[in-house]
């Protein structure tokens, strides 16, 4: 296990570099020097101060020496300063919006299980029913659904026509904090941003308990005079899960992405709101510095998922 462990986590480092160089050659690939965004259009520059501040800024390195810099003081935790956020460090920015996100993502990522679970065994128990065929085209929906279609129905439903949830933001501006309060902002876009999630558990769910169910323990089971519903939930269900643990874990990219449109449209105060800002201020520092946090993450879950499924299925190690 520990070998195994060690292999993944090299995989995931390796990922994670090639991210940060992914992310660092398409920032200075974008049309425009990225000087520009340091620059006051009140304060009119001469060309020597634009060069020492290009100079001041490692800007005038080459880009393997530039991100060389960058690697080196991102490896010490210092991420740079933001240029629109009056020189905030871009960790800190980072860190206060890191709540707020995984509060999100857990309370999608919780409705997604739940109710794919769900579906999904009652798919496959009532195969080719109404309840199945309902639901199978439900999931489509939702599989094809772009986050940021969902959150605008959504929205203009719950919020604009039937007023039952606030349209935006994580508190109710003006009032103390209460649990009840950030639940009534939260449920909406938790919700909304499960869809897809939910969607492709549902399917997976339902073809793998139909698998598991045409297996020769599972007749004998039955073949025995054991109940349907211990059935199911002892002998099927656990087998049928198998599959679902990786399926949760490669979804946490598709979750983060959903959640910057969530986010985005809610005004939900989390990295996908401050990452849609930094790009459209063209903040390169945070920029970098939220790519890569989020990149960290997504590497970590998924390098947990694979030590669960390990964990979980033996066999798993030794390839």
């Amino acid at each position: 296990m520990l070998q195994y462990s060690l292999r993944r986590l090299i995989i995931g480092m390796g990922m994670l570099v090639a991210l940060s160089v992914l992310i660092f050659l398409l920032l200075r690939l974008t049309p425009g020097d990225p000087i520009d965004a340091y620059i006051d259009p009140n304060l009119p520059m001469s060309p020597s101060d634009l060069a020492d501040l290009r100079r001041s800024l490692g800007l005038d390195q080459p880009l393997p020496v530039q991100y060389l810099g960058w690697l080196q003081q991102a490896l010490t935790g210092n991420l740079g300063y933001s240029i629109k956020r009056l020189d905030q460090p871009v960790l800190g920015l980072v860190l206060s919006r890191i709540g707020p996100t995984v509060l999100l993502m857990g309370t999608a990522l919780a409705f997604a299980i739940v109710a794919g679970i769900t579906c999904g065994v009652i798919g496959a128990v009532r195969r080719n029913s109404l309840a199945d065929l309902s639901l199978s085209v439900v999931a489509l929906a939702g599989i094809s659904s772009p986050a940021f279609l969902s959150a605008l129905i959504g929205l203009y439903i719950f919020s604009v026509r039937l007023h039952w949830m606030p349209s935006g933001g994580m508190l109710t501006p003006g009032e103390e904090f209460s649990v009840g309060d950030l639940l009534h902002h939260l449920i909406l876009p938790a919700a909304l941003l499960s869809v897809a999630q939910a969607a492709l558990i549902m399917r997976y769910m339902r073809a793998s308990l139909l698998e598991v169910l045409n297996q020769d323990y599972v007749r004998t089971a039955r073949a025995k005079g054991v109940r349907e519903f211990w059935v199911i939930s002892k002998h099927a269900l656990r087998n049928a899960l198998l599959p679902i643990v990786t399926l949760i874990g490669s979804t946490i990219g598709l979750a983060i992405g959903g959640a910057i449109f969530i986010e985005s449209v809610f005004n939900w105060p989390g990295m996908g709101l401050l990452l849609v800002d930094a790009v459209q201020t063209r903040d390169y520092p945070v920029i970098m510095g939220a790519t890569l946090v989020i990149g960290t993450c997504v590497i970590v879950v998924n390098l947990l998922t694979d030590i669960t499924y390990a964990v979980v299925d033996p066999r798993i190690k030794v390839g």
